[in-house]
């Protein structure tokens, strides 16, 4: 099951993609929890079988947003991937190191990326992110599995000269990264630690990995983000990025407005974004 988040009428709406068409999640405001989301997903894949294509709207036609609930937290992972910790010269982390994105830095699938305004080395990172279906707190690793309810593609864009000083800001600029361009089930994805992953700017290949090459796998990183905070049905866990970024390559490759860049995984999808020159101050 694909679940997305689109513009409907100038408003949030929740649907479920079915033959390049999406069931609308009837009755579901944008304020819904997660919890909320992924039971109407259900009953809405169900009821479109009897439907007729026809009368749903094309995926191709709407404005896709970032699949997040409003009160998702967005946690992401560093060094994660060991031949990335070598390009950044990097020693390999003693344990999971994280960083929170603000909502506000991520776009959906298609949506301009915004080239940040007052620096020259923006930077691309795909990863591949979970999402919680199921509260917990000091999970178990082999319990993780079962509070896991989809997965995402990222694209953890990273503003390296604000970075070196605040990993905060460097992180988080407005509409840097993006999230999509949907969630698919777990039912869906039978093997997460083994799934290809690449990233291409302008076509060109630059990041090319399989997440069983992560440090940390997946079911480590949910126990370890849930000894600290209590995660919720709709949080995301962005699992690191593999080698290849624009920082580590001679000369530095960087994102510039008129780019294309995308991230793909199997099984996932294709998350795509153009860059758009840096927003005027306000």
């Amino acid at each position: 099951m694909k679940i997305v988040r689109y513009n409907h009428s100038n408003r949030a709406a929740w649907g479920v993609v079915q033959d390049e068409r999406i069931v609308p999640l009837q009755g579901l405001p944008d304020t819904a929890n997660f919890a909320e989301v992924l039971l109407a997903a259900g009953q809405a894949a169900g009821d479109a079988l009897d439907q007729r294509p026809r009368g749903l709207p094309l995926l191709s036609s709407v404005e896709l947003l970032p699949p997040l609930t409003a009160t998702a937290m967005v946690y992401c992972v560093g060094i994660n991937y060991r031949a990335h910790a070598n390009e950044a010269g990097r020693e390999l982390p003693p344990h999971p190191s994280l960083f929170i994105r603000r909502q506000a830095s991520l776009v959906g699938a298609h949506q301009a990326l915004e080239y940040p305004q007052g620096s020259t080395q923006f930077d691309f990172e795909g990863e591949l992110a979970l999402v919680i279906g199921r509260t917990g707190r000091h999970i178990a690793p082999d319990e993780a599995w079962r509070h896991i309810a989809a997965y995402t593609c990222l694209n953890d864009g990273s503003v390296r000269d604000f970075q070196k000083h605040s990993v905060t800001a460097g992180k988080n600029f407005e509409g840097s990264g993006a999230c999509g361009p949907w969630l698919v089930s777990t039912d869906e994805v039978p093997d997460p630690n083994n799934l290809t992953l690449v990233t291409r700017l302008n076509g060109q290949e630059m990041q090319r990995a399989n997440t069983s090459q992560l440090i940390y796998p997946i079911a480590q990183l949910v126990s370890y983000v849930s000894r600290f905070a209590r995660l919720l049905p709709g949080d995301v866990i962005s699992t690191g990025t593999p080698e290849g970024v624009g920082a580590a390559r001679t000369p530095p490759v960087w994102m510039k407005p008129g780019d294309h860049i995308e991230v793909e995984i199997a099984g996932i999808g294709v998350l795509g974004n153009p860059v758009r020159g840096a927003v005027s101050p306000s």
